[in-house]
């Protein structure tokens, strides 16, 4: 029902020989299933259904292993752009026309060699986004099992961005869930296996949508500075932190945050509604990603919030050149990547705002 809190807690269940006395098996609580899609542009589609106790989500094997959706306590907390639910298409790499394929989701992944706006550099053309979001895994497996008194599901994959004579990147994903635990781990391995020095830019695209994202929503980000990206998101800058109802035709606001963190590098950013009692937090590390931005859009029919920890600019590519800042890979250089999608209820919104608080009173910006 709408209003309907969810309510953390619930059985006392002790340990794994209490919680099987309880069920007959423990797909009544928790599982991991492949799944086809059967309609529309995503008819052919493989995936992975997931549920685990009140969090449920879809994992896309076909593209990239990203979140399609995610529901939390009964509440869908991610966004799905009018473009809808589809696989891989003819338009994905066609320079702007890939906003044809982008249906938002709670996460699709940018990159590997272009984040943002499409670029032609040196004769090559690198599409919106990049071309990792729409690509499928290989070595693409699942798995649910006990690990002492913890019921955790995994599932796993690897994408490869490749050109004959050119690059030859992998990004290897692993994303775990544990029954009980409201949490969504994605951890990314990304390796040059080319000879030669490579641009590796990433960006995780995190998607908030209704109900979870209302007028009654508080954007929780730990800044230190906040920089609009362009003039529509300058005269509204006052008001990152909020949303307004849907506004006709309105553009997007983009802004740029300069995070504070903890010694190790740790921070987050969350989206909470007190009416709802949910919200979701995303943890992740500034050392890895160290630049983050905040999509907002509140138009009407394009309403969504985008928490994007990244480790290249929005401004993008040509950007990057410019300053000479573009990020490098060493042949067979590994790095790591972990972001962490936590779904919040009852008390744990205080705390996740007491949190962000503190962040700012060790850097004295409180």
């Amino acid at each position: 029902p709408v209003g309907m809190k969810c309510k953390k807690g619930g059985f006392p269940v002790k340990d794994k020989k209490e919680l099987l006395g309880l069920v007959g098996n423990m797909q009544q609580l928790a599982y991991v299933r492949p799944i086809t899609y059967e309609e529309g542009r995503a008819r052919g589609m493989r995936a992975f259904e997931v549920k685990n106790g009140s969090l449920q989500f879809h994992v896309m094997a076909d593209k990239c292993l990203d979140l399609a959706d995610v529901s939390f306590c009964g509440h869908n907390v991610s966004f799905l752009a009018k473009p809808g639910l589809m696989g891989r298409n003819h338009f994905d790499t066609n320079g702007a026309e890939a906003q044809r394929s982008i249906m938002g989701g709670m996460l699709f992944t940018c990159g590997l060699e272009n984040i943002c706006a499409p670029c032609r550099v040196d004769g090559k053309d690198y599409p919106m986004h990049g071309r990792i979001r729409t690509t499928p895994g290989e070595q693409v497996g699942a798995d649910a099992r006990w690990a002492g008194n913890d019921y955790v599901m995994t599932i796993s994959g690897t994408m490869r961005e490749a050109e004959l004579f050119g690059e030859n990147l992998s990004l290897r994903r692993t994303i775990t869930t544990c029954y009980g635990k409201n949490r969504i781990c994605i951890e990314d391995e990304i390796t040059n296996e080319g000879f030669g020095r490579e641009p590796m830019m990433l960006l995780y695209h995190i998607n908030v949508g209704y109900p979870l994202l209302c007028e009654d929503s508080e954007i929780l980000i730990p800044t230190r500075k906040v920089t609009p990206r362009d003039d529509a998101a300058a005269v509204n800058t006052a008001y990152w932190n909020r949303m307004e109802p849907p506004k006709d035709n309105e553009p997007e606001y983009v802004f740029l945050h300069e995070m504070a963190a903890d010694p190790e590098g740790n921070t987050f950013a969350a989206v909470l509604n007190r009416k709802l009692g949910i919200g979701l937090r995303v943890d992740y590390n500034v050392r890895e990603l160290p630049y983050f931005m905040q999509w907002k859009s509140i138009a009407s029919g394009d309403y969504v919030i985008g928490l994007e920890p990244a480790n290249s600019s929005v401004y993008g590519k040509v950007y990057h050149l410019e300053k000479n800042s573009l990020h490098e890979m060493e042949p067979f250089a590994t790095e790591h990547k972990k972001i962490v999608l936590t779904f919040l209820s009852g008390g744990e919104l205080d705390a996740v705002r007491r949190e962000a608080e503190e962040f700012l009173q060790q850097t004295g910006l409180a």
